[in-house]
């Protein structure tokens, strides 16, 4: 059962709150979903974001909020590579018919999800290592990014949300002209931040 909500004063914003089946595990609630027709009269894809565990949220609210900012629709979810395997499996066997364009999955330790989704979708796939209480993440990243020939994960850094977010909206505006309008315009303000605080630093040894 699904029920949709419209934040009061943003009859554009819908908010999406997963119940799931009995014994299965808890979705996380998805935020901000934007709706809109970007070119040619369809929708736009949906980013699914799937992680292995709750203690991954604050890695991918940064995620989650970067694809709220470039308008761009998205599902969250908790699935285990290992204590969940069939949900895991379900979601990405379906992602394709449900009208996901990229898939994101965010696990630390052993990390397998990533790995997990990709083999049973050809959907593109982007695994987030996540830090966990040993290694420094070392070893979710090589878990990660570590997949034989044939099943593809694109693995951001450690912990990197925001890029993953990032190359989600750049694999998706490949045929979305407005989207990639609005990956250019937050590239030209990143250098403009940049050079902002190079002028204040040249200002400063200078004056």
């Amino acid at each position: 059962m699904c029920h949709f909500l419209a934040p009061a004063g943003q009859p554009e914003m819908m908010h999406k709150n997963f119940v799931p089946m009995p014994l299965r595990i808890f979705a996380v609630q998805c935020s901000c979903m934007k709706f809109y027709l970007p070119q040619g009269g369809q929708h736009m894809k949906k980013v699914g974001i799937v992680m292995g565990s709750d203690s991954d949220l604050p890695i991918l609210r940064k995620t989650m909020d970067t694809l709220t900012s470039l308008g761009i629709p998205y599902e969250c979810h908790i699935y285990s590579a290992h204590r969940t395997p069939e949900e895991a499996r379900d979601f990405a066997v379906s992602a394709r018919a449900n009208g996901f364009g990229v898939l994101i999955a965010a696990a630390g330790m052993a990390a397998h999800l990533a790995g997990a989704i990709a083999a049973n979708t050809t959907l593109p796939v982007i695994g987030i290592p996540c830090k966990g209480p040993c290694l420094d993440g070392i070893d979710a990243l090589l878990s990660t990014v570590m997949m034989p020939s044939g099943i593809p994960v694109a693995t951001v850094a450690v912990n990197g949300g925001v890029n993953a977010a990032l190359l989600s909206a750049q694999i998706l505006a490949v045929e979305d002209a407005e989207l990639a309008a609005k990956l250019d315009a937050r590239r030209a303000a990143d250098a403009a931040k940049v050079l902002e605080k190079d002028a204040a630093l040249q200002a400063e040894l200078n004056g």
